[in-house]
This record gives C-alpha cells, sequence and structure tokens, in this order.
C-alpha cells in the first residue's frame, strides 16, 4: 500500500505524525503512572508533567526545519522532567530527539553530542559510586547511557550509512554523466572522421578528374569555336582530348579501387578489380616530366627547373607536390595567358614547388572552374604541416607551396 504524499519520507507531515504518536505514547505512560524509578518525588502531580512531555514531542516535530532548536528544546524539557521526577514517556521520546539531532543535524552536532554523552555517563557512573559508597553505585550510569550514549551512536551509524549511500550515488551519476560524454566525443570524433574522410575524396576527384576534364573543355571549345580548322589541327585536339580522356579514367579506376573493399572471394574479380592502394598514389614529383609534357600538348608553354638535388619523398609528401603542381598548371591553362614557369626546389628538410603564370588579359576564362582548387592545395599542405600562398604579383599568379619532408635526407 502506498503512502499518502503528506506521510513520505522527507514530508514535513511524517515529521508532525512522527511527534503525534510520540505525545500520545507519552499521555498514554503518563496516565497509567508509569514512572523511572530514579528521583521519585512523592506528591507530584501528573499534570506537573505535561508541559515537558509536550515540549520534548515538539522538538520531534522540528528535526527537520531545526535540528538544534528541537535539540535545546527537548533538552531543556528532558530537564524540567528529571527534576520533577523523570518520567518514562520523556525519556524515551527524547532518545528519538537525539537520534533525530545526528542523523539531520550537522556533523559538528553528533560529534559535540557523542562527546558530551559520554562525559556524562561516566559522571553519572562515577558520582553514583561516591554517594552511595560502593562500586555498584555505578550503575547511575547505566540510564544515561540508554537514554544518551545508545540514540547518540544509532544515530550516527546510520548517518554513516546514509552519506556513504549519498557518496555512491553521487560517484554512480558522474560515472554515467562521463560515460555520457565520452559517448558524446566519441559521436563527435566519428563525425570529424567522416567529414575529414569526405573532403579528403572530393580532394582527390577533383584533382583526378577536374584537370584532365579542363583540359578536354579547352580544346573541345576551340575545335568547336574556331572556324576553318584543317584536318591536322582537329587531330592535334582529338589527340589531346584523347590522351586527357584516359589518363582521367586511369587516375579515375585508381581511386575506385583504392576506396572499394578489397575482394576475399575467388572469381575474376578477386585480382583484377580491385587494385593495391599504391596504385592510386602511384603519381609523384618524378614523374613531372609526363605532366608537363602533357600540359605542353595542350597548350601550355611550360619552362621547369628544378634546384637541388633530387630524391625520394615520403609518399603523403611526393603525392601532394605532383597535385598541387597538377592544379597550378591546369589552373594557369585555363585562366592565364598560355605560359607558365615551374620551380621545384629540394632543401634538406622540405621540397618547395612554386609556379607562376602572367594573367589573362580581360580576366576571362578558357574553361569555367568550381574554386575548389585553391582549396584543396591549402589543405594538401596544411595536413603535411606545410605553408601555402597563392594569389596575383607583378602581373602574374603565383602559387608557392612548403612541404615539410622530415629530417634531413
Amino acid at each position: 500500500m502506498r503512502l499518502p504524499p503528506w506521510l513520505r519520507p522527507g514530508a514535513t507531515g511524517r515529521d508532525l505524525a512522527l511527534a503525534g504518536v510520540a505525545l500520545a505514547g507519552g499521555l498514554a505512560l503518563l496516565g497509567l503512572g508509569t514512572h523511572l524509578a530514579i528521583t521519585p518525588r512523592p506528591g507530584v502531580p501528573a499534570a506537573a508533567f505535561l508541559p515537558s512531555l509536550v515540549a520534548v514531542s515538539a522538538a520531534v516535530a522540528l528535526r527537520r526545519v531545526a535540528t538544534r532548536t528541537g535539540l535545546a528544546l527537548g533538552t531543556a524539557a528532558l530537564g524540567v522532567d528529571v527534576a520533577l521526577g523523570t518520567t518514562l514517556g520523556t525519556a524515551l521520546i527524547y532518545t528519538q530527539v537525539l537520534y533525530d539531532s545526528c542523523v539531520f543535524g550537522p556533523p559538528r552536532l553528533w560529534r559535540w553530542l557523542l562527546r558530551v554523552t559520554v562525559a556524562l555517563s561516566l559522571l553519572a557512573a562515577v558520582g553514583g559510586a561516591l554517594v552511595w559508597g560502593h562500586w555498584r553505585g555505578v550503575a547511575l550510569g547505566v540510564p544515561v547511557v540508554l537514554v544518551g550514549v545508545v540514540p547518540v551512536l544509532t544515530g550516527i551509524s546510520v548517518r554513516q550509512y546514509r552519506d556513504q549511500a549519498a557518496a555512491e550515488r553521487a560517484r554512480a551519476a558522474e560515472e554515467r554523466a562521463r560515460a555520457e560524454q565520452t559517448a558524446r566525443l566519441a559521436e563527435l570524433d566519428r563525425r570529424e572522421a567522416v567529414r575529414a574522410e569526405r573532403s579528403r575524396m572530393a580532394r582527390e576527384l577533383h584533382d583526378v578528374v577536374a584537370n584532365h576534364l579542363g583540359a578536354v573543355a579547352i580544346h573541345a571549345t576551340a575545335a568547336l569555336s574556331v572556324p576553318g580548322l584543317d584536318r591536322e589541327q582537329v587531330a592535334s585536339s582529338l589527340r589531346v582530348i584523347r590522351e586527357n580522356s584516359v589518363q582521367g579514367l586511369a587516375e579515375m579506376r585508381q581511386l575506385i579501387g583504392l576506396l572499394r573493399e578489397p575482394t576475399t572471394g575467388g572469381g575474376p574479380a578477386a585480382g583484377d578489380a580491385v587494385k593495391p592502394a599504391e596504385e592510386a598514389t602511384r603519381v609523384r614529383l618524378a614523374e613531372l616530366d609526363r605532366l608537363v609534357g602533357r600540359m605542353r600538348s595542350a597548350g601550355l608553354a611550360v619552362r621547369t627547373e628544378v634546384t637541388g638535388g633530387a630524391r625520394p619523398l615520403p609518399v603523403g609528401v611526393d603525392l601532394a607536390a605532383y597535385r598541387i603542381v597538377q592544379e597550378s598548371l591546369t589552373n594557369a591553362l585555363k585562366h592565364g595567358a598560355g605560359e607558365a614557369e615551374l620551380v621545384v626546389t629540394y632543401g634538406p628538410t622540405e621540397v618547395v614547388v612554386a609556379v607562376a603564370n602572367p594573367l589573362r588579359a580581360g580576366g576571362g576564362a578558357a574553361a569555367p572552374g568550381a574554386g575548389a582548387g585553391l582549396v584543396g592545395m591549402r589543405e594538401r599542405a596544411v595536413l603535411l604541416g606545410g605553408g601555402f600562398t597563392a594569389g596575383p604579383a607583378d602581373g602574374c599568379w603565383r602559387v608557392r607551396a612548403r612541404l615539410p619532408t622530415g629530417e634531413p635526407a
């Protein structure tokens, strides 16, 4: 059976009900004439004990809202009751007051109560032995122990168990909060990883597809827009279109092979459908001659200069440098005046690529762009811990990328 709300733990009605029950019990004991035979005082009417009984019961009602006040009121009521003859009901209710003071009061209060009740018990035992002149007089301390020390120790034990349970709940709540935070961080990391992978894939697709399709678009536009082209000129444009188309398809096939999960089963596709990861990243700075040759075939006059000792580079640096040069030369073909200068500098701990091309008169472009090329080049350099600059200077568009290669070779 569920208790009504006003009787549930922590409710004020529960404290008032407990005080009422204590008062009713004390009145019943008082009505029966039951006393503790410690300091009997004949001739004291039963009505004289009512104020102290009511006061100690009121102290029970104050156990949560005013613990110190309830303790002071209960102690004063017990003192009056002891002076009149010490009734059993008041003494029993006072044990509840001490218990509540230890459970609901501040920590300093229960420590003080323990010291005081133990001291009073010792004083009562020593005083009884001295007054009666016999060791059996120590029995005078027994009522003090029962009324004072035992309730205090019981309240301290309950208080400690309650505090320990509260600490356990707090630790459990902290662990739950930490677990939720860890889950949120893991989700954020997952989303960031997905976003970074999508950016990397977009960058690779742009470099693989857009550069070759840009050259295709330029020569297809020229073949369609210039009237009276002879067969040799048309054939030259078609050769450039074919070469860039084949190269773009090859690089696209390598990238798809890298993204696709490798097949573990047998069959024809097991060895042919998926290429190793190295195939998708096999382009490197040492193959610039082939790239420059394609750009020259597409109509871009490229002057190249390599300084420092050419050497093998880390795979990431090699691929990034090649893609930056590829994108820069493609932009020079689409937006420049038909010529470009490429400088590759090998340093002890870095490699620097620089591309400069004169700006096209009027600012027009032979083929439209999406504006993602500069972003991709900058991302490649930053991811490797290098630097990237691009912009107009002295009538030219200049691109410079510095890529660290690690320890000196």
